[in-house]
């Protein structure tokens, strides 16, 4: 069984959207996603520095529309079940066609600049641990002043908090944790420091008519499976506030039955966090459209055949 997941922020890197405008109608697509959100999705995928790219409000639709057109590239896909990290949860919303690839984009437009204006409140930030034991790390965040933001398994934990408190995690590791790596986003998101972000998704969710999953979905508050589009667009709201579980998503995929773990572009993270947590599955990143043969092959192996046509079977 395949799962098809979606990277959060921090994944981007300066020009990665390049070689993916030269598939077939992909930069007529992106140019009109860009006017339908106000924002040249096309320069910042190809031009923009890394600084530029960091902003929360242009590195958020940026990642769902390189998720989006990746997705679209590798053809008909049948996934036993969608995910994403983070924002990527927007995307897996698309790719479970809860909500249209437009009406995505201008809902995650909505959440980058909410996002982005908590963010300047107070200068925040994120840092990832890796290694230790939870049962060590928990408390020694909470003693900082820490938000345990992201339990993503395989060993990390990512800490969020004020830019005085990561430097003091960064001064003052917990036993046992190997590395403290400040992360390449702009604020302490899935905290409390999101609370006005909230209020402001709420009313972009308002706009929108969901439809219900077409495909297992699983959310990132707890890992569970959510059944109807109105329930992931209030996970989607709420999730700004609070931590990510992805270690619970990952143990979801496992007794779903997965075999293999499919991450869109730009993959790297979510697949690199299965190897070491979903032993036996095999994994596989889009990054660059070098990456759609062995992509379509491990859709052949592990998704089910689509079901004959009536008609010539």
């Amino acid at each position: 069984m395949l799962v098809l997941v979606a990277p959060g922020q921090g994944a981007q890197t300066p020009g990665f959207l390049t070689p993916w405008l030269e598939l077939p109608g992909a930069a007529d697509r992106v140019a009109a996603w860009s006017d339908a959100i106000g924002l040249d999705l096309v320069h910042y995928g190809t031009e923009a520095d890394a600084e530029a790219i960091r902003d929360t409000a242009v590195a958020q639709p940026l990642l769902v529309a390189a998720g989006l057109l990746s997705a679209t590239a590798l053809g008909e896909v049948a996934p036993g079940a969608v995910a994403g990290h983070s924002v990527g949860e927007i995307t897996a919303a698309a790719l479970a066609a809860v909500l249209d690839d437009t009406d995505a984009l201008r809902l995650v437009r909505r959440r980058g600049q909410a996002m982005a204006e908590a963010s300047a409140v107070t200068p925040t930030g994120m840092a990832a641990l890796l290694g230790g034991d939870p049962e060590v790390t928990l408390p020694h965040l909470e003693k900082l002043g820490l938000t345990p933001a992201n339990v993503n398994g395989a060993g990390q934990i990512v800490a969020a908090g004020t830019l005085e408190q990561i430097d003091a995690l960064v001064a003052q590791k917990p036993e046992g944790v190997r590395r403290v790596v400040p992360l390449k986003v702009a604020g302490a998101f899935h905290t409390e420091h999101m609370a006005p972000a909230v209020s402001e998704l709420e009313k972009a969710a308002a706009e929108l008519a969901p439809a219900d999953p077409s495909v297992p979905y699983v959310s990132n508050r707890d890992g569970a499976r959510v059944a109807t589009g109105t329930e992931v667009l209030e996970r989607l709201v709420g999730q700004l506030a609070n931590p990510v579980r992805w270690d619970l998503c990952m143990e979801t995929f496992q007794q779903l039955g997965a075999t293999a773990l499919l991450e869109v572009c730009p993959g790297g993270t979510l697949t690199g966090l299965a190897k070491r947590a979903m032993p036996g599955v095999k994994t596989l990143a889009l990054k660059t459209p070098d990456d759609l043969d062995a992509a379509r092959a491990l859709i052949a192996e592990h998704s089910p055949a689509a079901p004959a046509d009536p008609q010539t079977a």
